[in-house]
């Protein structure tokens, strides 16, 4: 017995030591175990293999039959996230349960040191993140815990992870300070919607407004809104004051009633000068109202949001909004205002200049208004400078052919005026905005962003347009020429209108460098424009829409927003590219990974650096429609 006993020891030390990891597949279904309501993971069966090219289990993102990421988004999943089965999973790179029901604390994610990309949005996580809970993710380059009920101070860890590059915490209940993000990596940012307080870090001044809105204890640069000093450096002032002089208090008290004295002075003189400047402005208006020339109609009835924007509209328009008519060619009657489609109906100058406007934006060519007429129909009027490259007559032919287009995805001119300084464009109002807002823009918690099937859509509609004005602008350089997504304008149902094509024709040609077609690679490395200009523009936009990011291209400086060509050849030479896609329209119903990654690829050999290897416009609708 002694012998055998022994001798089955022996046998037992020449064989090779137990693994304690169990398999990806043992892993998963672990995980499951702990899911409620995960019928969505059905797939996920023990008599199968989990990265199985034929029928690979639902939310998982594989690579040579490795598991490295779950994309479990939208699947109505509860219960609770097994970390210790998430640990075997020796792959695994990325963790999105985005759009679920999971609650409670945060579960221990950082015991996932390699982990890159964390989504957690869109769920009832709630109570107070450690500090140093994010110290060991040194990998995580992607944090998304927006959507939930997060509170406490935002964790400082998160700040010192060097690899990150986006940050979303927005709608949660964080309170205090931002910590330092001193990060050059960091791209995306938004922190909105919190309780947050104090002055925003100076390394995050290149982030726009948006990122901060909804935190009214919030103040900096950014929000314009100036920070005080805190009442403890106050009182510090205060304590070393009384330690050089003893009547310290009586010095402070006297410096508050010279500041109440100042302050009201300056309040009396600017009501002063307030009146005055009111009175010479009605003198000027003489007794028969403002004055009737078309720049002043407009900038009459628009309150300009800041002085700077006065000053710059001033200084590019060579003019004032208080010239008269005689400035204005003809006198200022309804004829000056030339229709080229009257599908809308008929309108003269007189009734835009008598109608109630407000401003939308301005870009690098003029400012764009929405006008009320009086039977209550919106039109868009853009007042355009540096539009010189044609005569009168020209211009008139060219707009001419503008106004006859006739397509389901193009959106024509209504109208024209024609000034030597500037010129007034007049098209239809489309109440949901361009596309660019719709991506990138703050809305309230009723907004439906945009799904999967909007999006192709949006696109179809984009590549259809474009091969339209490819074909009737045929003899422009560039028949576009500034497609972006601030110039997709979106109707009914998402329907997409092209607008702002042609202008290159318009343009004075030391400004034709404003127009987006003038900024591809062939034309700023060999200064040749051409219709495939615009197919990489048609790229830029293709991938803003997959990846929901602001092209870092739209910029002159390119400092800012994402280089979403390089991302994407990166994505695709790394087999990376289910990463670049939007979680929104990767968790919306009716999606479809495969086409997204085939229209990722469209869009990459849209904006070729090459010409001769870019797609033609009718190759890339043709494969779009496919």
């Amino acid at each position: 017995m002694a012998e055998g006993w022994l001798f089955k020891l022996f046998l037992l030390m020449l064989l090779p030591p137990l693994t304690f990891s169990v398999s990806d597949s043992k892993a998963l279904l672990q995980l499951k175990k702990f899911f409620t309501n995960s019928s969505a993971l059905n797939s996920w069966v023990p008599s199968s293999v989990p990265c199985n090219k034929q029928t690979p289990w639902g939310g998982l993102l594989c690579h040579n039959g490795v598991v490295q990421g779950l994309r479990l988004e939208g699947m109505g999943l509860s219960g609770s996230i097994d970390v210790d089965a998430l640990v075997e999973i020796k792959g695994l790179r990325s963790l999105s349960v985005i759009n679920n029901s999971f609650q409670g604390i945060i579960p221990q994610i950082n015991r996932l040191g390699a982990l890159k990309a964390l989504f957690l949005s869109g769920n009832q996580f709630s109570g107070e993140i450690p500090p140093h809970f994010f110290s060991n993710m040194k990998s995580l380059k992607k944090v998304w815990l927006s959507h939930n009920k997060f509170i406490g101070g935002i964790p400082f860890s998160l700040g010192q992870l060097p690899h990150l590059i986006e940050l979303h915490l927005e709608n949660n209940q964080f309170s205090g300070h931002i910590p330092a993000f001193d990060r050059p990596n960091l791209k995306s940012i938004n922190l909105s919607n919190n309780r947050l307080g104090g002055e925003i870090p100076i390394s995050l001044s290149n982030f726009s407004a948006n990122s901060f809105a909804g935190n009214p204890g919030l103040c900096g640069k950014i929000l314009g809104v100036n920070c005080t000093k805190p009442v403890q450096n106050t009182a510090k002032l205060v304590t070393n004051q009384k330690r050089v002089a003893g009547k310290s208090g009586k010095k402070l008290t006297a410096k508050i009633i010279a500041a109440l004295v100042t302050l009201g002075v300056m309040l009396v003189f600017v009501i002063i000068l307030a009146a005055i400047r009111w009175m010479k402005k009605k003198k000027k208006k003489g007794p028969n109202g403002p004055t009737t020339s078309s720049e002043g109609a407009i900038e009459g009835q628009v309150s300009v949001p800041t002085a700077k924007e006065e000053e710059v509209n001033r200084k590019r328009s060579g003019s004032s909004s208080r010239k008269g008519s005689g400035h204005v060619k003809g006198g200022g009657g309804a004829a000056e205002l030339v229709m080229v489609n009257d599908e809308k109906g008929r309108f003269g100058l007189t009734e835009l200049m008598k109608a109630a406007a407000e401003v939308l934006g301005n870009g690098e060519l003029g400012f764009c208004y929405k006008v009320t007429m009086a039977n209550e129909v919106p039109v868009v009027v853009k007042r355009m400078r540096d539009m010189n490259a044609l005569g009168t007559d020209e211009f008139h032919k060219q707009v001419k052919q503008f106004g006859n287009l006739r397509h389901p995805n193009i959106l024509t001119p209504l109208a024209y005026h024609y000034r030597r300084e500037e010129k007034l464009l007049v098209y239809q109002y489309l109440p949901n905005g361009c596309l660019l807002y719709q991506l990138h823009g703050e809305h309230d918690t009723s907004h439906v962003g945009l799904d999967w099937p909007a999006r192709l859509k949006i696109v179809q509609g984009i590549a259809k347009g474009l091969d339209y004005l490819h074909t009737e602008l045929a003899s422009l350089d560039v028949p576009h020429g500034n497609l972006k997504s601030s110039n997709v304008l979106l109707g009914p149902d998402n329907h997409p209108f092209l607008s702002d094509y042609g202008f290159c024709s318009l343009v004075n040609t030391d400004r034709v460098e404003a127009l987006f077609a003038y900024k591809t690679p062939d034309v700023i490395q060999h200064g040749n424009v051409s219709p495939k200009s615009d197919v990489y523009c048609l790229g830029i936009v293709i991938l803003e829409i997959l990846t929901g990011r602001f092209p870092s291209q739209y910029l002159n400086d390119g400092n800012r927003g994402t280089d979403v060509v390089q991302w994407a050849e990166s994505a695709f030479a790394e087999s990376r590219q289910a990463e670049m896609l939007d979680p929104e329209i990767t968790s919306s119903q009716n999606s479809s990974l495969a086409n997204m990654e085939k229209l990722l690829h469209i869009g990459l050999l849209c904006t070729q650096t090459s010409v001769e290897t870019r797609l033609e416009i009718k190759e890339a609708l043709r494969m779009i429609e496919e």
